[in-house]
Order: structure tokens, then sequence, then C-alpha cells
């Protein structure tokens, strides 16, 4: 329930200016792109924008509620607004005067538009405010749905990604298993800027006066002999039978999953059990840690069930911020629209394939007043962790290609 405060709140200059220039854009186009870094107060430019609105729409994942209606509470806002995730769209009825469609690039897939995109489409009839901090986060292409949900879009004289691609996208096939297909991802930006620039605004936390850093470190440790034992045999046979359950590999992506499973300790069996079969790394994380109030996050659902044999963890934002308890969130849910500053550093258990999440869930502890962020990286010797990291901390996504390339290195290093 969103309640007033008797706090005085008062916008930052330069978040002052962003208001100021995106009514501006808004007025011109109906639609204002706010990209803007983690951490600047994206959330508080469009509510102080919103606020000339009679009903608002704001739209984000259900983990960030809370800080959203807090956010609200802060300011002393007292419009209708709507708070709602993602999913829980199809319950919305009536139109708006204005919708905010916060980390927007999560309805950016293509070439098809997302039942996000679509559920969006039907409830968007007038201004619109897109949040993000990575509005292209893997290709040029995913602009199209993000302002496709608008009837207001730059693109609309495009009546599909198809048509949209047809003009602005470079010809391109990709190769799989299942023969050849068009590639869509290829897209000059340039000759769609015309388009974006003039609805967009984009301010990184230097630009805010953010003088913090983030300083990562890599612990490496040695998971049990019968763990490294599994992945080698996984390996060579595609396949371990147990008395009841079976690990099965037998296609490159889910060798690739299994490998990823098994060097953090834990495994997803084919019946779609799942087992910790290696607490190594929660138990360093107990160890290392001790005293300190941290921040985890994990990769799979049995990594959790290793971290709370181990330390007292929740799940719960509201709670880690008033207890002493640790949090453990899964990456792909935590690594936005999250404030995780209350935690002295930033723990992973293990790291997701997309570049993505490594860019984004690192930054949750930045706060204005922070000088250094500490993330650590909890790596298994000889694991598939280190490698992945590589391919994140350069942009790129961990995928199957690159698996393979790393093991062929790894048989040519052994013989």
């Amino acid at each position: 329930m969103i309640k007033m405060t008797d706090k005085k709140f008062t916008l930052r200059d330069y978040q002052k200016k962003a208001v100021k220039k995106a009514k501006k854009i808004i007025s011109l186009n109906k639609i204002v792109i706010l990209n803007f870094e983690v951490r600047t107060g994206k959330t508080h430019i469009a509510l102080e924008i919103a606020k000339n609105y009679n009903k608002v729409l704001f739209v984000t994942k259900k983990k960030a509620i809370s800080s959203i209606e807090k956010d609200y509470n802060t300011a002393n806002h007292s419009f209708d607004i709507l708070i709602i995730n993602y999913e829980s769209l199809h319950k919305v009825k009536g139109s708006f005067d204005l919708v905010i469609v916060d980390e927007s690039h999560s309805i950016a897939s293509y070439p098809k538009p997302s039942k996000r995109a679509k559920d969006l489409k039907k409830l968007i009839s007038n201004d619109l405010i897109l949040m993000t901090g990575t509005l292209l986060p893997e290709s040029n292409s995913q602009i199209y749905h993000q302002l496709w949900v608008s009837p207001f879009s730059p693109f609309r004289e495009f009546k599909n990604f198809y048509n949209f691609h047809k003009k602005f996208g470079i010809p391109s096939k990709i190769y799989t298993s299942y023969g050849q297909a068009n590639d869509y991802s290829k897209m000059n930006y340039d000759s769609i800027q015309k388009y974006i620039e003039p609805i967009k605004l984009s301010l990184t936390q230097k630009e805010a006066g953010f003088t913090s850093g983030i300083k990562e470190h890599i612990l490496e440790v040695e998971m049990k002999p019968t763990t490294k034992k599994l992945i080698k045999q996984l390996k060579q046979d595609l396949v371990i039978e147990g008395k009841e359950e079976v690990i099965l590999a037998d296609t490159g992506v889910k060798l690739m999953q299994k490998v990823h499973q098994l060097s953090s300790g834990t495994i997803k069996f084919e019946s779609g059990n799942y087992k910790v079969i290696d607490s190594t790394k929660a138990e360093f994380i107990s160890r290392y840690f001790k005293g300190k109030k941290i921040a985890i996050f994990y990769k799979f659902i049995a990594e959790l069930e290793a971290l709370k044999e181990c330390l007292d963890i929740t799940q719960d934002i509201e709670e880690f911020n008033s207890s002493d308890k640790n949090i453990a969130l899964q990456i792909v849910s935590g690594r936005e629209g999250i404030n995780l500053s209350k935690a002295d550093c930033l723990v992973y258990y293990n790291i997701d394939f997309s570049a993505v999440s490594y860019w984004q869930s690192r930054d949750r502890l930045t706060t204005m007043q922070r000088l250094e962020n500490d993330v650590y990286w909890i790596f298994s010797k000889g694991g598939i962790e280190k490698n992945i990291y590589k391919a994140v901390l350069n942009k790129k996504d961990y995928v199957l290609n690159t698996f393979k390339q790393d093991e062929r290195a790894r048989l040519s290093e052994e013989d």
C-alpha cells in the first residue's frame, strides 16, 4: 500500500534538468526513452514527470515493486498510479494517460513481439516513458518492439519487424543444427539513429556525479575430487547413470549447461529433480565473509539450497534492509531494479551466460555516497566460470560456439 511520508524530498539538479528535457520530448513526440545508467534515479525522474497526469500505469518486475512504492512515498506523490509487474499485465483494464515501462529492454525480443510487448500494446494509447540502463544490450534490432508498443512509435510506418529490418537491417544468415536461417540481429545503428535520438535522453553515473568505482575480486576454491570426476566423465560419455537418476548431455547446449551446474556443485537430473552434490562454495562463503553483511547472487535453484545450509539467508529485500540477515537472489531476477546498498559487498556464487546480467547485477551496490563497491566472484578451480567471465567482461554472451572453442583449447593443452 502506498502511504504519504512527512520527509522532505528534493530531486538532484541533474534530475531536475532531465525532467524538464523529458517533458519537452513527450510534448513533441508522446514518447521519451530514459536511457540512464543504474542508480542515477530514473524512477524518481519518471514519477516527477508522472505527477502531471491523472492516471498512470507503472510496469516493472515483481521484485522492484516495493522499491518503486518507496520512491513514490519518499517524494510525497499523490497522483493516481497503478504499479504492477509484467506477469500481471493481462489483469489490467481501462486506459491510462501515461504508461511507464521499467527495464524496457526486457520486451525487446525480435523478430516477433514477446507476450509482454503484446500485453503492453493493448494498454498504451497515450504518453509513454521507457526506462532502461541498457537500451540495446545485444542487438540494435531490439529497438523496434520497445517502441512498437506505442501508436506513436517513430517506426510506425513499418507494419512489422520484417518490414523494419528490410529497410534498415543488414542481411545475414545463421547456421544451426536444423540448417540455415535468417539472422535478424544485424542492424546499422547509424541508419536508425535519426529516429531514436530525438526521443532519447542518456546519462552516465559519471555525468550524474557518482565517484564510486567497482573493484572485482576473483576467489578460486578447490571443489571435491568427486565433482571434478563427474565433469570429466560427462564430457567423455555424455551420460552418467545412477541408481535412481540420470545426467544426460546428448546435445552441445545440454553439455554446456550440465558442466556449468556441476562446476559450482549442483546438478539438475533428466527427471527434473535437482541436488547439491558439493557445498564447497557455500562453505567457503560462510567462512570468508563471516561478520559481514553480504548480498549473494546465485544461478541455479539448488545453489540456494546449499547457501541456506551454511548461512542465515533471506530473499526479501525489506527483511534484508531491516535485519542482520544476508540476502540471496537469483541473478536474472535480481539484476534489475533492486538496491542492495545495505550490503558490505556483493558475492557471486555462480555466473550467468548473459553479458546483460553481468553489467547490470554487479552495480546493485552503487550509491552517490559510496566510494567503492567490492564484488567477489567465487570460481571453482578448473571450472567453466572463468571462461564465462572472460566473455561477459567483453560484453559478449557465453554461447555454445564459445564453449566448444574453450573445450578444443583445453584438449589441445592436455595433448
